[in-house]
């Protein structure tokens, strides 16, 4: 079997893979990645809670222009899990403003990265459409 790494720390590539965020235990403000203080009060004191896995598109932009090797048009979007705001790309939909819809169901998903010399294989996310 492969070993995997998850390409940020809030993945958990659990079954079923899953993000992670820092929960403010004073406001209960959610962020991904680590934080020193809370942007909304200020308190220092989080706890890790797991983000749902299905949500909805808020808002969206096709990108047609990115940095060499990376294939565009793509879509990026912020998804909304059950009051958390998640960014990420939106994949396995044709990029095009006539199938995608702000609104729009949406899953987590993981794919592959790429493999090191020494096989372990990185592991990004993204959403999908659900249905």
């Amino acid at each position: 079997m492969t070993k995997q790494i998850p390409l940020v720390d809030y993945l958990v590539l659990g079954d079923p893979p899953h993000l992670v965020a820092h929960e403010c235990t004073a406001c209960g403000a959610r962020y991904f990645g680590r934080h020193n203080a809370c942007a909304a009060c200020f308190a220092t004191e989080f706890k890790t809670v797991p983000i749902g896995s299905e949500g909805t598109l808020m808002t969206f932009t096709i990108v047609a222009q990115a940095a060499p090797g990376i294939p565009v048009p793509f879509v990026a979007g912020v998804i909304d899990v059950d009051g958390t705001s998640v960014a990420g790309n939106v994949v396995n939909v044709d990029p095009t403003p006539e199938k995608v819809n702000l609104g729009m169901k949406v899953r987590l998903t993981t794919f592959p990265i790429g493999t090191d010399s020494e096989g372990t294989e990185a592991v990004g996310f993204a959403f999908e459409p659900v249905g």
